[in-house]
């Protein structure tokens, strides 16, 4: 059902109040506001909340929005901000010097949104699924021993002490250096895996073990760059907030933020910045909470991720605003227009 724009007005209105105040709205108060009777603004509440709109926390209290309520106002009512020019400054002066590479921003990105927006924040490096070996390196220790050398696509080089239970012959290894370049690089974990069971049929069972090893060390170097690392930052800012006086429903939401950190919202798509609200959220720690997420660019495949999250009346406007500019400069930290003063490693 389409709202009339008197219902809509009166609902921003609601929304807008109980952000502010975390009280719920009177009619009293709405009806000098926006220049109608009491009786009015009371019959547009009665028809809200039989639409599911607005809810009454008490019998003889105002009203205050559902999270359907919220998510018509984000949707539809929000008048949409920018940063200020202060704002903008002050984001910028904080991400200066201090993420230049992919590592920083996850360890420091969700304590600086944190900062910026006053609420709990979390950030995600999700993990490059498209990564690759692109070279291989094999250099003898002594006849049971090499060290494999492993360099992946976006050029990070990783080393390993690898033992064999055969003893080898050292002068092979720069053959089976070249058997692996030409078979393994460029593959797949799985490809590898596969392509390992043909080229075992070729190799003495000592040879074997060199080329097995190594391949297990390259599928386990894609494994954690394919895994998602997950910060979160400022559960206890939730303490200074109404919603949460309640000590047990605290300690519960910080709980989940410090040992369940994993399951934190992390959706998909290429929207900057998604709000999910209330029952949106599947985890049953976050149904009364709203979780506001946007995405960056990292380079070399990867994408990053940060959230915050704070109860259903928290300012939408405020937070998206901050949230999409803080996104977008650390996506151009990581391109070509990186800020000024910002290094690129």
């Amino acid at each position: 059902m389409e709202l009339s724009e008197r219902k809509k007005q009166i609902l921003k209105a609601v929304v807008e109040h109980y952000i502010e105040s975390a009280e719920p709205v009177g009619s009293k108060l709405l009806a000098r506001e926006l220049g109608v009777s009491s009786a009015t603004v009371r019959n547009e509440f009665a028809e809200l909340c039989e639409l599911g709109y607005l809810e009454q926390p008490h019998t003889s209290a105002g009203r205050a929005p559902t999270p359907q309520g919220y998510r018509l106002y984000v949707n539809e009512l929000m008048e949409r901000r920018a940063v200020s020019a202060d704002e903008a400054e002050h984001i910028d002066e904080t991400l200066r010097g201090r993420l230049t590479d992919a590592a920083g921003a996850v360890a420091n990105a969700g304590q600086l949104v944190s900062s910026i927006v006053n609420y709990p924040a979390y950030s995600v490096k999700r993990g490059n699924r498209a990564l690759t070996v692109e070279r291989f390196e094999l250099l003898g220790v002594d006849e049971r021993s090499f060290i494999a050398v492993v360099m992946t696509g976006d050029k990070n080089v990783r080393s390993q002490l690898c033992q064999t239970a055969l003893p080898f012959d050292a002068a092979r290894l720069d053959g089976l250096k070249h058997l692996l370049n030409a078979h393994f690089a460029g593959k797949s974990r799985e490809e590898m895996s596969a392509r390992l069971l043909s080229v075992g049929k070729q190799l003495a069972p000592a040879l074997f073990l060199v080329v097995s090893k190594t391949v297990e060390f390259a599928a386990q170097t894609l494994d954690e760059a394919a895994r998602r690392d997950v910060e979160t930052t400022g559960a206890s800012r939730i303490l200074t907030m109404p919603e949460y006086r309640d000590m047990d429903r605290a300690h519960e939401l910080m709980t989940f933020l410090v040992d369940n950190k994993e399951q934190l919202p992390v959706p998909e798509g290429d929207a900057p910045v998604q709000v999910l609200i209330g029952p949106e959220n599947v985890d049953a720690a976050l149904r009364d909470t709203s979780v506001v997420v946007a995405s960056y660019d990292i380079g070399d495949g990867m994408r990053g991720l940060v959230g915050v999250v704070g109860p259903t009346r928290m300012d939408y406007a405020t937070v998206t605003a901050r949230l999409a500019y803080f996104a977008e400069s650390l996506s151009k930290l990581f391109g070509k227009g990186l800020p000024d003063g910002a290094k690129q490693d």
